[in-house]
């Protein structure tokens, strides 16, 4: 079984302390580090936005991968690619011009993601399959951590990994909401590439070995 990439959610650190959490994964084994931007619309939660990205960027060693779960994302995408994105992931449910959305990104030189609501059919994604880097799958409804994770999510990956391999892209599958231990390697099993990890890292008494864990599962 493949090694995933972990991706640990800031969402869920320590706000106050936030240049300490970020030099914690900086030396434990993750691969990426995960920021939920929320805006109060797309999602009924406010996270936080430019500002913080540019501070952890100052702080990170590892790739960014910027989620934005806002309306409207064209118009703050080469905005995060300044505040330091590795990585941008936009909703499908957000894009009403999805192909525009992911070209822009594309464009700056950093790799484009579409992430998928619990409702919303991979089979969506067959258009424009062949131009994303991520394929992000929400295993719990967007906007707020510590939910509990949906089982309907390994047929989605499932799903997923067959459109991958139908088309010939070279994707990642990122799963995103209730990882822990007890999903993680069924999760890895059924085709995830990446899981993003929030609550179950940072409120654990050892998130450098939680960490460890689910890249040994």
């Amino acid at each position: 079984m493949r090694i995933p990439l972990i991706a640990p959610s800031v969402l869920a650190s320590d706000f106050a302390n936030l240049q300490q959490e970020v030099e914690m994964l900086n030396r434990s084994e993750a691969d990426w580090i995960h920021i939920d931007i929320m805006d109060g619309r797309f999602v009924p939660n406010i996270s936080f936005g430019l500002p913080v990205t540019e501070a952890i960027r100052r702080h990170a060693h590892k790739p960014l991968d910027v989620h934005l779960m806002i309306e409207e994302p064209e118009r703050y995408v080469d905005d995060f690619f300044e505040a330091g994105a590795s990585h941008i992931t936009v909703h499908y449910e957000a894009c009403q011009h999805l192909h525009r959305n992911i070209q822009q990104i594309k464009a700056l030189d950093c790799k484009a993601g579409v992430a998928l609501n619990p409702h919303t059919p991979v089979e969506l994604l067959e258009d424009v399959i062949q131009d994303l880097d991520i394929i992000l799958i929400m295993s719990v409804n967007p906007g707020f951590g510590g939910q509990k994770f949906i089982e309907n999510t390994y047929k989605k990956i499932e799903q997923a990994r067959e459109l991958i391999a139908d088309s010939g892209s070279s994707a990642l599958i990122e799963v995103d909401g209730g990882v822990n231990l007890d999903n993680s390697r069924r999760l890895i099993e059924c085709g995830a590439d990446v899981l993003v990890a929030g609550s179950f890292v940072f409120k654990s008494d050892d998130p450098q070995g939680t960490i460890l864990s689910l890249k040994s599962v």
